[in-house]
């Protein structure tokens, strides 16, 4: 499936912001299962690209003049190998088991983790556990905020797909499996679930296996990776601290189409 994509983010603030710095984390790289055909990160001011710790293509955006509004933009096309349901890293997955604020699995996330999949740590397992997961925490926005953490989600069994993701991640790393988080995009033909977008991958028998417990998919077969972290912080597409500016409005506008696949000509001879 070839996906085209159209980002745009944009931060008003009440008043000027003095300086500010934005961590951007917009830009696909090619993997096993995604191939990146053209890409276009549209900011402020040039801005080099770099490496951060887990692999990711980083942007730092430094704006030290006085500012009123940041505006973000992406767009690029991506084709994505629907049929391949794993991925391989040469990288050691093992730091993936630490836990974080964000996911942190107390007494109730590591019994559910439990009771989801018994002494299981297979593939089958955790799908039963995402499936678990959408039914325990229903979908809804506004319930939860950017720092909410998994411990807390659980306990108010209400979130989004960030809650998921989490709550998804805590779980796997109780039972000793790393896990970790993905920020992205989803491709749906609903036009109401084209937007950003995060769920889980696994490491199991040598590899990533995503899960995707708002949508209840095991197979990525529609998701564009941008990021991966220990948590919603390391991956989220953008983050940032400001000096000044009081009060923040942000909106974002994304758009997700797919293309038809080149047709091969095919010549006489």
């Amino acid at each position: 499936m070839r996906l085209s994509i159209s980002h745009e983010t944009t931060y008003h603030y009440e008043d000027q912001v003095r300086a500010s710095i934005q961590y951007v984390r917009l830009t696909p790289h090619d993997s096993e299962r995604q191939h990146v055909l053209s890409w276009q990160l549209e900011l402020p001011r040039p801005v080099r690209a770099q490496l951060d710790p887990f692999g990711n293509i980083l942007h730092v955006l430094t704006l030290d003049e006085p500012h009123e509004a940041i505006i973000i933009g992406a767009r690029g096309q991506v084709d994505i190998d629907e049929l391949r349901e794993a991925e391989h890293e040469s990288q050691s997955a093992l730091p993936f088991l630490r836990f974080t604020r964000l996911t942190e699995a107390d007494e109730a996330l590591q019994a559910f983790a439990t009771q989801q999949c018994r002494q299981r740590r297979d593939r089958s397992a955790l799908i039963d556990l995402m499936h678990g997961l959408n039914q325990y925490i229903t979908y809804t926005p506004g319930a939860t905020e950017v720092q909410t953490s998994a411990a807390q989600a659980f306990a108010g069994r209400a979130g989004v797909c960030q809650d998921h993701a989490h709550t998804f991640i805590a779980c796997a790393r109780s039972l000793g499996i790393p896990a970790r988080y993905v920020s992205g995009y989803l491709y749906s033909e609903s036009s109401e679930h084209l937007a950003s977008h995060a769920w889980a991958e696994a490491w199991l028998e040598d590899a990533w296996y995503s899960f995707d417990v708002t949508n209840q998919l095991a197979r990525p077969e529609r998701h564009l990776k941008l990021a991966v972290g220990l948590d919603y912080l390391d991956a989220c597409p953008v983050r940032g601290m400001r000096r000044g500016g009081g009060f923040e409005q942000m909106h974002a506008k994304v758009f997700i189409s797919p293309l038809p696949a080149p047709v091969m000509s095919v010549q006489q001879q």
